[in-house]
Protein backbone atom coordinates (compact mmCIF):
# COMPACT_ATOMS: atom_id res chain seq x y z
CA UNK A 1 0.00 0.00 0.00
CA UNK A 2 1.88 3.02 1.30
CA UNK A 3 5.09 3.63 3.20
CA UNK A 4 3.25 6.10 5.42
CA UNK A 5 -0.07 5.40 7.11
CA UNK A 6 -2.62 8.16 6.90
CA UNK A 7 -4.93 6.93 9.62
CA UNK A 8 -3.44 4.52 12.09
CA UNK A 9 -1.69 5.68 15.25
CA UNK A 10 1.28 3.73 16.55
CA UNK A 11 1.78 5.34 19.93
CA UNK A 12 -0.24 6.19 23.01
CA UNK A 13 2.09 9.14 23.59
CA UNK A 14 0.93 11.58 20.95
CA UNK A 15 0.36 15.33 20.56
CA UNK A 16 -1.72 17.05 17.86
CA UNK A 17 0.18 19.41 15.54
CA UNK A 18 -1.88 21.73 13.34
CA UNK A 19 0.01 23.72 10.69
CA UNK A 20 -2.29 26.47 9.39
CA UNK A 21 -1.59 29.50 7.22
CA UNK A 22 -1.11 31.84 10.19
CA UNK A 23 0.24 29.70 13.04
CA UNK A 24 1.20 26.29 14.34
CA UNK A 25 -0.72 24.80 17.26
CA UNK A 26 0.25 21.93 19.53
CA UNK A 27 -2.16 20.17 21.90
CA UNK A 28 -1.43 17.33 24.33
CA UNK A 29 -4.23 15.36 26.00
CA UNK A 30 -3.98 12.66 28.65
CA UNK A 31 -6.28 10.04 30.15
CA UNK A 32 -7.46 6.52 29.50
CA UNK A 33 -10.06 7.37 26.85
CA UNK A 34 -11.86 10.19 25.03
CA UNK A 35 -14.59 10.38 27.66
CA UNK A 36 -12.33 11.24 30.56
CA UNK A 37 -9.42 12.99 28.88
CA UNK A 38 -7.85 16.19 30.15
CA UNK A 39 -5.76 18.85 28.46
CA UNK A 40 -2.21 18.72 29.71
CA UNK A 41 -0.70 21.63 27.77
CA UNK A 42 -0.91 23.48 24.49
CA UNK A 43 0.93 26.17 22.53
CA UNK A 44 0.14 28.53 19.66
CA UNK A 45 3.02 30.05 17.71
CA UNK A 46 2.52 32.58 14.86
CA UNK A 47 3.99 31.79 11.47
CA UNK A 48 5.97 34.10 9.22
CA UNK A 49 3.84 35.57 6.43
CA UNK A 50 3.56 33.28 3.38
CA UNK A 51 5.33 30.39 5.13
CA UNK A 52 2.20 28.35 4.33
CA UNK A 53 0.19 29.34 1.25
CA UNK A 54 -3.07 27.62 0.26
CA UNK A 55 -2.22 24.75 2.59
CA UNK A 56 1.21 24.20 1.02
CA UNK A 57 4.42 24.69 3.02
CA UNK A 58 6.44 27.20 1.00
CA UNK A 59 9.07 28.00 3.65
CA UNK A 60 10.06 24.79 5.43
CA UNK A 61 12.62 26.46 7.70
CA UNK A 62 10.13 29.06 8.96
CA UNK A 63 7.53 26.40 9.69
CA UNK A 64 10.08 24.15 11.45
CA UNK A 65 11.27 27.10 13.57
CA UNK A 66 7.70 27.92 14.62
CA UNK A 67 7.05 24.27 15.55
CA UNK A 68 10.30 24.22 17.52
CA UNK A 69 9.28 27.37 19.45
CA UNK A 70 5.81 25.96 20.14
CA UNK A 71 7.28 22.65 21.38
CA UNK A 72 9.76 24.46 23.60
CA UNK A 73 7.03 26.67 25.07
CA UNK A 74 4.73 23.71 25.61
CA UNK A 75 7.51 21.94 27.53
CA UNK A 76 6.31 18.42 26.82
CA UNK A 77 8.41 15.29 26.58
CA UNK A 78 6.10 13.87 23.90
CA UNK A 79 7.92 13.63 20.56
CA UNK A 80 5.32 11.79 18.47
CA UNK A 81 2.75 13.96 16.72
CA UNK A 82 -0.36 13.56 14.58
CA UNK A 83 -0.34 16.00 11.68
CA UNK A 84 -3.04 16.84 9.11
CA UNK A 85 -3.23 17.72 5.46
CA UNK A 86 -5.75 20.29 4.18
CA UNK A 87 -8.80 18.65 2.58
CA UNK A 88 -7.79 20.21 -0.77
CA UNK A 89 -4.60 18.08 -0.77
CA UNK A 90 -6.42 14.78 -0.20
CA UNK A 91 -8.66 12.71 -2.45
CA UNK A 92 -11.17 10.72 -0.39
CA UNK A 93 -13.65 8.13 -1.56
CA UNK A 94 -16.04 5.81 0.27
CA UNK A 95 -16.47 2.35 -1.24
CA UNK A 96 -18.27 -0.86 -0.25
CA UNK A 97 -16.30 -4.11 0.01
CA UNK A 98 -17.20 -7.63 1.20
CA UNK A 99 -16.93 -7.81 4.99
CA UNK A 100 -15.16 -11.21 4.95
CA UNK A 101 -12.05 -10.01 3.08
CA UNK A 102 -8.69 -10.55 4.78
CA UNK A 103 -6.59 -7.39 5.20
CA UNK A 104 -4.25 -8.27 2.33
CA UNK A 105 -7.22 -8.90 0.02
CA UNK A 106 -8.79 -5.62 1.12
CA UNK A 107 -5.54 -3.77 0.39
CA UNK A 108 -5.50 -5.20 -3.14
CA UNK A 109 -9.15 -4.21 -3.70
CA UNK A 110 -8.58 -0.71 -2.33
CA UNK A 111 -5.58 -0.16 -4.59
CA UNK A 112 -7.45 -1.25 -7.71
CA UNK A 113 -10.48 0.90 -6.77
CA UNK A 114 -8.29 3.90 -5.94
CA UNK A 115 -6.56 3.84 -9.32
CA UNK A 116 -9.92 4.73 -10.90
CA UNK A 117 -10.28 7.93 -8.88
CA UNK A 118 -6.71 9.23 -8.59
CA UNK A 119 -5.57 11.40 -11.51
CA UNK A 120 -1.88 10.46 -11.13
CA UNK A 121 0.21 7.30 -10.83
CA UNK A 122 -0.33 5.20 -7.70
CA UNK A 123 3.42 5.24 -6.96
CA UNK A 124 3.25 9.06 -6.66
CA UNK A 125 0.77 8.96 -3.78
CA UNK A 126 0.47 7.92 -0.16
CA UNK A 127 -2.62 5.76 -0.01
CA UNK A 128 -4.41 4.41 3.04
CA UNK A 129 -7.84 3.18 4.02
CA UNK A 130 -10.01 2.71 7.08
CA UNK A 131 -13.05 0.50 7.60
CA UNK A 132 -15.82 2.88 8.68
CA UNK A 133 -18.37 0.22 9.63
CA UNK A 134 -21.09 -2.04 8.23
CA UNK A 135 -22.66 -1.00 4.94
CA UNK A 136 -26.07 0.65 5.48
CA UNK A 137 -27.36 -1.14 2.36
CA UNK A 138 -25.93 -4.67 2.72
CA UNK A 139 -24.97 -6.44 5.99
CA UNK A 140 -22.42 -8.58 4.10
CA UNK A 141 -20.45 -5.46 3.06
CA UNK A 142 -18.42 -2.88 4.95
CA UNK A 143 -17.98 0.81 4.15
CA UNK A 144 -14.32 1.67 3.54
CA UNK A 145 -12.86 5.18 3.43
CA UNK A 146 -9.93 5.59 1.03
CA UNK A 147 -7.60 8.60 1.33
CA UNK A 148 -4.80 9.48 -1.06
CA UNK A 149 -2.41 12.41 -1.27
CA UNK A 150 0.62 13.31 -3.38
CA UNK A 151 3.75 12.10 -1.58
CA UNK A 152 5.37 15.54 -1.53
CA UNK A 153 2.40 16.99 0.40
CA UNK A 154 2.83 14.36 3.11
CA UNK A 155 6.63 14.56 3.08
CA UNK A 156 6.66 18.36 3.56
CA UNK A 157 4.72 18.08 6.82
CA UNK A 158 6.76 15.11 8.00
CA UNK A 159 9.97 17.04 7.23
CA UNK A 160 8.78 20.17 9.08
CA UNK A 161 8.00 18.10 12.19
CA UNK A 162 11.33 16.24 11.99
CA UNK A 163 13.32 19.47 11.54
CA UNK A 164 11.73 20.63 14.82
CA UNK A 165 12.78 17.41 16.61
CA UNK A 166 9.36 15.74 16.44
CA UNK A 167 8.19 12.58 14.67
CA UNK A 168 4.98 12.51 12.62
CA UNK A 169 3.44 9.07 13.24
CA UNK A 170 -0.11 9.82 12.05
CA UNK A 171 -1.17 11.77 8.97
CA UNK A 172 -4.81 12.84 9.09
CA UNK A 173 -7.04 15.23 7.13
CA UNK A 174 -7.89 18.61 8.70
CA UNK A 175 -11.64 18.21 8.11
CA UNK A 176 -11.64 14.74 9.76
CA UNK A 177 -9.67 16.09 12.74
CA UNK A 178 -12.12 19.01 13.14
CA UNK A 179 -15.02 16.53 13.05
CA UNK A 180 -13.35 14.47 15.80
CA UNK A 181 -13.14 17.58 17.99
CA UNK A 182 -16.70 18.52 17.04
CA UNK A 183 -17.86 15.33 18.76
CA UNK A 184 -16.79 16.97 22.05
CA UNK A 185 -18.51 20.25 21.12
CA UNK A 186 -21.76 18.55 20.09
CA UNK A 187 -22.20 17.20 23.63
CA UNK A 188 -22.63 20.80 24.76
CA UNK A 189 -25.54 21.42 22.35
CA UNK A 190 -29.18 20.65 23.28
CA UNK A 191 -29.71 16.84 23.43
CA UNK A 192 -26.18 16.38 22.13
CA UNK A 193 -27.44 17.54 18.69
CA UNK A 194 -28.79 14.03 18.05
CA UNK A 195 -30.56 13.92 14.69
CA UNK A 196 -29.83 17.63 14.20
CA UNK A 197 -28.05 19.43 11.39
CA UNK A 198 -25.15 21.56 12.56
CA UNK A 199 -23.00 23.94 10.50
CA UNK A 200 -19.40 23.95 11.72
CA UNK A 201 -17.90 27.20 10.40
CA UNK A 202 -14.13 27.58 10.69
CA UNK A 203 -13.03 31.17 10.05
CA UNK A 204 -9.26 31.20 9.66
CA UNK A 205 -6.77 33.79 8.43
CA UNK A 206 -7.39 33.43 4.71
CA UNK A 207 -10.40 31.15 4.27
CA UNK A 208 -13.70 30.19 5.82
CA UNK A 209 -14.75 26.55 5.62
CA UNK A 210 -18.34 25.50 6.21
CA UNK A 211 -18.93 21.85 7.06
CA UNK A 212 -22.54 20.72 7.52
CA UNK A 213 -22.82 17.74 9.86
CA UNK A 214 -25.68 15.44 10.75
CA UNK A 215 -25.05 13.26 13.80
CA UNK A 216 -21.37 14.15 13.46
CA UNK A 217 -21.06 12.98 9.82
CA UNK A 218 -20.33 15.50 7.07
CA UNK A 219 -23.10 15.85 4.50
CA UNK A 220 -21.90 19.04 2.77
CA UNK A 221 -18.77 21.19 2.63
CA UNK A 222 -17.91 24.56 1.12
CA UNK A 223 -14.92 26.91 1.36
CA UNK A 224 -14.94 30.67 0.82
CA UNK A 225 -12.04 33.12 0.53
CA UNK A 226 -12.63 35.33 3.51
CA UNK A 227 -10.80 35.40 6.83
CA UNK A 228 -9.05 37.43 9.50
CA UNK A 229 -6.36 38.67 7.11
CA UNK A 230 -8.99 40.87 5.45
CA UNK A 231 -9.63 42.68 8.75
CA UNK A 232 -5.88 43.03 9.35
CA UNK A 233 -5.50 44.64 5.92
CA UNK A 234 -8.38 47.04 6.69
CA UNK A 235 -6.72 48.03 9.98
CA UNK A 236 -3.35 48.60 8.28
CA UNK A 237 -4.95 50.79 5.62
CA UNK A 238 -7.16 52.76 8.02
CA UNK A 239 -4.49 53.53 10.60
CA UNK A 240 -1.32 53.62 8.46
CA UNK A 241 0.24 50.52 10.00
CA UNK A 242 2.28 47.67 8.59
CA UNK A 243 0.51 44.32 8.33
CA UNK A 244 2.48 42.98 11.33
CA UNK A 245 1.63 46.06 13.44
CA UNK A 246 -2.03 45.76 12.48
CA UNK A 247 -2.14 42.08 13.42
CA UNK A 248 -0.47 42.77 16.78
CA UNK A 249 -2.84 45.68 17.53
CA UNK A 250 -5.85 43.55 16.59
CA UNK A 251 -4.80 40.80 18.99
CA UNK A 252 -3.89 43.20 21.78
CA UNK A 253 -7.17 45.10 21.40
CA UNK A 254 -5.50 48.52 21.59
CA UNK A 255 -6.97 50.16 18.49
CA UNK A 256 -8.66 53.60 18.27
CA UNK A 257 -12.21 54.07 19.54
CA UNK A 258 -13.71 54.09 16.04
CA UNK A 259 -12.27 50.63 15.21
CA UNK A 260 -15.26 48.69 16.45
CA UNK A 261 -17.82 50.81 14.59
CA UNK A 262 -15.91 51.43 11.35
CA UNK A 263 -14.01 48.15 10.84
CA UNK A 264 -14.87 45.32 13.22
CA UNK A 265 -18.66 45.48 12.95
CA UNK A 266 -18.70 45.69 9.12
CA UNK A 267 -16.27 42.75 9.01
CA UNK A 268 -18.53 40.67 11.29
CA UNK A 269 -21.56 41.63 9.16
CA UNK A 270 -19.67 40.43 6.09
CA UNK A 271 -18.77 37.11 7.77
CA UNK A 272 -22.41 36.61 8.76
CA UNK A 273 -23.52 37.36 5.19
CA UNK A 274 -21.05 34.80 3.77
CA UNK A 275 -22.27 32.17 6.26
CA UNK A 276 -25.85 32.91 5.24
CA UNK A 277 -24.89 32.49 1.57
CA UNK A 278 -23.15 29.19 2.31
CA UNK A 279 -26.31 27.90 4.01
CA UNK A 280 -28.37 28.94 0.98
CA UNK A 281 -26.01 26.97 -1.30
CA UNK A 282 -26.47 23.99 1.04
CA UNK A 283 -30.27 24.25 0.85
CA UNK A 284 -30.36 24.57 -2.94
CA UNK A 285 -27.95 21.68 -3.60
CA UNK A 286 -29.36 19.13 -1.11
CA UNK A 287 -32.76 17.90 0.06
CA UNK A 288 -32.35 19.79 3.36
CA UNK A 289 -33.97 23.17 4.02
CA UNK A 290 -32.87 24.06 7.53
CA UNK A 291 -29.91 24.08 9.89
CA UNK A 292 -30.50 23.64 13.63
CA UNK A 293 -27.29 25.17 14.99
CA UNK A 294 -24.15 27.01 13.91
CA UNK A 295 -20.84 26.40 15.69
CA UNK A 296 -18.10 28.97 15.06
CA UNK A 297 -14.45 27.89 15.11
CA UNK A 298 -11.11 29.33 13.99
CA UNK A 299 -9.19 32.38 15.14
CA UNK A 300 -11.95 34.87 14.22
CA UNK A 301 -14.63 33.05 16.23
CA UNK A 302 -13.67 34.80 19.48
CA UNK A 303 -14.47 38.28 18.13
CA UNK A 304 -16.83 39.81 20.72
CA UNK A 305 -20.44 39.52 19.58
CA UNK A 306 -19.78 37.55 16.39
CA UNK A 307 -22.06 34.67 17.40
CA UNK A 308 -24.91 37.14 17.99
CA UNK A 309 -24.33 38.84 14.63
CA UNK A 310 -24.32 35.46 12.84
CA UNK A 311 -27.45 34.31 14.68
CA UNK A 312 -29.21 37.57 13.80
CA UNK A 313 -28.36 37.32 10.10
CA UNK A 314 -29.10 33.58 9.67
CA UNK A 315 -31.90 33.21 12.25
CA UNK A 316 -30.07 30.09 13.49
CA UNK A 317 -28.70 29.77 17.07
CA UNK A 318 -24.91 30.22 17.01
CA UNK A 319 -22.24 29.38 19.58
CA UNK A 320 -18.44 29.52 19.76
CA UNK A 321 -16.65 26.16 19.73
CA UNK A 322 -14.76 25.00 22.82
CA UNK A 323 -13.86 21.30 22.60
CA UNK A 324 -12.21 21.55 26.04
CA UNK A 325 -15.28 22.86 27.91
CA UNK A 326 -15.97 19.58 29.72
CA UNK A 327 -12.33 18.54 30.10
CA UNK A 328 -10.23 18.66 33.22
CA UNK A 329 -7.38 21.17 32.93
CA UNK A 330 -3.85 20.60 34.15
CA UNK A 331 -2.16 23.27 36.25
CA UNK A 332 -0.08 24.26 33.19
CA UNK A 333 -3.17 25.49 31.32
CA UNK A 334 -4.59 28.93 32.04
CA UNK A 335 -8.40 28.74 31.78
CA UNK A 336 -8.86 32.31 30.53
CA UNK A 337 -6.26 31.88 27.77
CA UNK A 338 -7.74 28.53 26.78
CA UNK A 339 -11.24 30.00 26.31
CA UNK A 340 -9.75 32.59 23.95
CA UNK A 341 -7.64 30.06 22.03
CA UNK A 342 -10.07 27.10 22.02
CA UNK A 343 -11.94 27.89 18.75
CA UNK A 344 -8.65 27.92 16.81
CA UNK A 345 -7.53 24.61 18.39
CA UNK A 346 -10.25 22.39 16.87
CA UNK A 347 -7.95 20.64 14.38
CA UNK A 348 -5.08 20.30 16.88
CA UNK A 349 -7.50 18.90 19.48
CA UNK A 350 -8.93 16.41 16.97
CA UNK A 351 -5.41 15.30 16.11
CA UNK A 352 -4.49 14.95 19.80
CA UNK A 353 -7.56 12.69 20.24
CA UNK A 354 -5.92 10.18 17.90
CA UNK A 355 -3.88 8.90 20.87
CA UNK A 356 -7.07 7.15 22.04
CA UNK A 357 -7.57 5.26 18.75
CA UNK A 358 -6.81 1.57 18.94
Amino acid sequence: MSDFQLFRPRSRQLAGLDISSSSVKLVELSGADREGCRIERYAVEPLARDAVVDGNISNLDAVADAIKRAARRMGSGVKNVAVALPASAVITKRIMLPADLREQEMEFQVESEASQYIPFAIDEVNLDFQVVGPSPADPDDVEVLIAASRKEKVEDRVAAAEAAGLKAVVMDVESFAAEAAFELVSRQLPNGAKGKIVALVDIGASAMSVSILRDGKQIYAREQSIGGTKLTQDIARQYGMSADEAEAAKKAGNLPDDYERDLMRPFMDNIALEISRALQFFFTSTQFNEVDHIVLAGGCAVMPGLADVVAGRTQVPATVANPFAKMALSSKVRPKNLISDAPSLMVACGLALRRFDS
